[in-house]
């Protein structure tokens, strides 16, 4: 009865894993079934998520730009620091605009320095292009006293007193909605010497209104009711959504250290992506079924079971790129056929362990027993050492002297995956289907 359990348990798992690694809009007969989505509420947390393949830019198609620093006004020493700021607002904006696993990278060739954005998905770059380059300074203004209201003219014509509080003071800025009228706004939260700030701004101007000026211009000025010491407040205005998210987005990542100008643009279509996907697929498709050919034949049933074992190892995989989710790009791709032929490393090793056990005249289960208990610390060691050299190829921690950018992370990334997947599935999930559907004759 446990046995007949558990083989149903593993059904439901794997049709489960089936659904989450289908294709989009997957279609039998008349029928379109997608891949499985997520989006209910627990406990008042809000879960929502979509389980699809993300493609990177040598897949997908997109945009490619090149932007040249203007470093006149920088001194040498802080040259580099003002590099790599520029380069992570860059990053940070295109990542705010939706863009997937955007490259951001600086180069240099002389006295001249460039930074690199690969934005893959993105074919209509002219917005944000427009974002990557905006300053969006924001700063706060209140009433001059010692200006006069001219007859005819509006009050806010005098408000040229610059507060002191800027954008440098804002911790978070994000796009909510009026209770009342449904209409977009933009929060601000403060840090704790805008908070102090913004105390004394709205407290010296009761029934007097604040500015609020993005690149000198008054987006709204807002009459102050009573003094803000929470450290926080609302951007109001006639704002679509979209308005509203892409001023979101410019005030988190402030104003950029460098002058940046747009040198280079190429857009890169989707078809050549096309045709490398079909033939890695081609590839992996051939090399998946030449492995479990050799399994096969060469361990019979406990092959035919390995074979199973390595069906699942790719359905996981699959899943769990779909879950975090991973942007394949043509490296990755490899990276992750590469670890088909070695997620079978692990079988053979146990396999010929319970082959040496059972010569020895062991009964089969003390062999199974014996033969996973004897080749799991080379498994270990194997598969230990290859995830190093992931790590180092993934370089997590931006070391300077190992590649920071590019595809060989994909790669890295998706060899890391599916190594500890196959470490999994060739110790768990093939001692589980011996268990459960292999019986030895006698």
């Amino acid at each position: 009865m446990f046995k007949f359990i558990k083989k149903i348990l593993l059904i439901i798992t794997i049709l489960l894993l089936v659904w989450i690694d289908l294709p989009e809009n997957f279609k039998i007969k008349n029928y379109t079934i997608n891949p499985l989505s997520l989006n209910f509420n627990l406990f008042g947390w809000q879960i929502k998520k979509e389980f699809k393949t993300h493609l990177g830019l040598d897949l997908k198609g997109g945009s490619h730009l090149v932007f040249q620093v203007d470093t006149s006004k920088v001194s040498l020493s802080d040259l580099q620091d003002a590099l790599n700021s520029a380069r992570d607002i860059i990053e940070k904006r295109v990542n705010f605009f939706g863009v997937s696993e955007p490259t951001v990278q600086t180069l240099k060739s002389g006295n001249n320095y460039r930074i690199n954005v690969d934005l893959p998905g993105i074919e209509n770059v002219n917005e944000a292009v427009v974002l990557i380059g905006k300053t969006a300074q924001l700063s706060f203004f209140e009433q001059n006293p010692q200006e006069k209201v001219a007859s005819g003219s509006s009050i806010y014509s005098t408000l040229t007193k610059n507060t002191g509080l800027t954008g440098k003071n804002i911790k978070k800025s994000q796009v909510v909605f009026d209770q009342q009228t449904g209409k977009p706004q933009v929060s601000l939260s403060f840090n704790k010497e805008g908070t102090d700030l913004f105390s004394q701004i709205t407290g010296r101007n009761i029934g007097k209104p604040v500015a609020i000026v993005i690149d000198n211009m008054i987006i709204s000025a807002p009459t102050v009711q009573q003094q803000i010491s929470e450290g926080n407040a609302v951007i109001t205005g006639n704002f679509t959504v979209d308005e509203a998210k892409k001023l979101a987005i410019a005030i988190n990542s402030g104003a950029l250290p460098l002058p940046i100008k747009l040198v280079e643009q190429k857009n890169i279509g989707p078809t050549l992506g096309a045709v490398e996907v079909k033939k890695s697929v081609i590839a992996g498709f051939f090399g998946l079924v030449m492995v479990l050919i050799f399994m096969i034949v060469y361990y019979g049933r406990l092959g035919f079971i390995a074979s199973m074992a390595l069906l699942i190892y790719g359905l996981i995989s699959m899943a769990v790129f779909r879950l975090i989710p991973v942007v394949l790009t043509l490296p990755g791709i490899a990276g992750f056929i590469l670890s088909i032929g070695m997620a079978v490393d692990s079988n053979i090793l146990i396999f010929e362990r319970i082959k040496e056990e059972q010569r020895k005249g062991k009964d089969f289960d003390i062999a199974v027993r014996l033969g996973f208990g004897r080749a799991i610390d080379a498994i270990k060691d194997a598969n230990i050492t290859t995830l190093t050299v992931a790590f180092i190829l993934f370089n997590p921690l931006n070391w300077e002297f190992l590649p920071q950018f590019g595809m060989v992370k994909g790669f890295a990334l998706t060899l890391a995956i599916g190594v500890a997947t196959s470490l999994f599935t060739g110790v768990v999930i093939t001692k589980k289907l011996i268990e459960v559907f292999y019986k030895k004759n006698g």
